[in-house]
């Protein structure tokens, strides 16, 4: 997934529809994975808004990463992180610590996988 074509041109910010479109899924259901008030995606004035912007901007780089290493489809990707219990991280899932804004700590697990250590 390029995240370049997820960019409203008119707002230059990220577009949670064409996000959604993507994952094939709903802009409710993103808010959803990222502890996101269902409203704050839908409103142009408010999409631009620094904490949704923020996590979809961690959630798409933590996808493009997995995406890159593991060869997988940005649809099994996004499975990953919503579903994939983090060891180190009580059992935590790559969503739930974006929400807790702790995303470098998913950013810090891949690199270890990267590195070749074990999961």
């Amino acid at each position: 997934m390029d995240m370049r074509t997820l960019i409203d041109e008119e707002t230059q910010a990220l577009s949670p529809a064409r996000v959604a479109a993507a994952l094939r899924t709903t802009t409710a259901e993103i808010a959803d994975t990222l502890g996101l008030d269902r409203a704050s995606l839908a409103p142009r004035a408010r999409v631009r808004a620094g904490e949704a912007q923020t996590r979809l901007r961690e959630m798409l780089e933590i996808l493009e990463r997995v995406e890159a290493h593991n060869g997988a489809s940005c649809l099994a990707a996004y499975a990953w992180f919503r579903s994939e219990a983090l060891p180190g991280f009580a059992g935590k899932a790559p969503d739930q610590l974006v929400r807790e804004g702790k995303a470098r700590h998913v950013h810090a697990y891949l690199d270890d996988l990267m590195a070749g250590g074990y999961a």
